[in-house]
């Protein structure tokens, strides 16, 4: 059986206090490196397979003769000028204050 004094006891107590705050330290980084790999694991896996899917697309062509990012027959590409817009709140806020003026003048 071992046999420790009281000199011993506290130097592995020491060290093993020592040894737990050196883990607790380096714990976050270590959590870190791990969670960084398995994001790059995930973005690797997804550029592979964003190259595969383009290189079948690539064999198997655009398909029916259409390319694929070509607007549907009849319509035209939207143009951003065609596009409906909305008025900020500060010329709505402008628009409301100038009626205003006109029916209390």
């Amino acid at each position: 059986m071992v046999c420790m004094n009281g000199d011993q006891i506290q130097a592995l107590i020491g060290m093993l206090a020592t040894f737990g705050i050196l883990v607790l330290m380096a714990l976050p980084s270590v959590i870190g490196i791990v969670h960084d790999r398995r994001i790059d694991r995930r973005l690797r896996a997804a550029k592979e397979g964003r190259e595969v899917q383009e290189a079948r697309e690539v064999q198997e062509g655009p398909g029916d003769g259409e390319s694929r990012k070509a607007p549907a027959e009849g319509r035209e590409a939207q143009k951003s000028s065609s596009r409906s817009t909305v008025p900020s709140t500060a010329t709505w806020y402008a628009e409301g204050r100038r009626s205003k003026k006109l029916v209390s003048s």
